[in-house]
């Protein structure tokens, strides 16, 4: 298999680029109602698959997209964190879902961690933000805990745009700044 995107490692995980042996856990995780009610709704199998060639593709089309996020010292597929700009998005995303049985380890925070030191040092982004319902109250913890401020409410393209979201981010320049300090 060809390499179509960076590997990052953190203390704990794998980010990589998803190949066809993470489709049972995203499928899994995107069957899940509840668990993915702020990111896009459940969705049958035939759609899951449909939603990670779209992830898979925008490496190819754009050189960066979600990476799937794996526990280094099991392999178990965990998430799926990373830069997201498809067209229309209303700006330099890097957004998060992580399975269920993830949530609470701080997986969040260290893989999303690791896409902003890429985006920023690697793709040269000036601004990142994170397209958050504003009920979602795990994931606005979790852009907080990155340094990001909400931004107020933004607009996502069709079919979405009658979605009710909050833009978080912050500034390259800001998040350089929270590296060093």
């Amino acid at each position: 298999m060809v390499a179509i995107g960076p590997t990052l490692t953190t203390a704990r995980l794998v980010l990589r680029p998803p190949t066809q042996d993470d489709f049972p856990a995203f499928a899994a995780m995107m069957a899940n109602a509840e668990h993915v009610k702020f990111i896009g709704g459940a969705m049958p199998e035939a759609m899951a698959w449909r939603q990670l060639a779209a992830i898979t593709g925008a490496w190819s089309l754009r050189g960066f997209s979600m990476f799937s996020v794996l526990e280094r010292d099991t392999g178990l597929w965990v998430g799926r964190i990373g830069p997201w700009m498809p067209q229309g998005w209303p700006g330099t995303e890097v957004g998060w879902g992580l399975a269920p049985a993830a949530m609470g380890k701080g997986y969040g925070v260290e893989a999303a961690t690791a896409c902003m030191d890429w985006v920023v040092d690697h793709l040269g982004w000036t601004d990142i933000i994170h397209i958050i319902d504003p009920a979602n109250t795990p994931s606005e913890q979790l852009a907080a805990r990155l340094g990001s401020t909400n931004l107020g409410p933004t607009r996502m393209p069709e079919p979405m745009h009658e979605f009710q979201v909050n833009a978080w981010g912050q500034s390259a320049q800001q998040w350089r700044a929270r590296r060093v300090g």
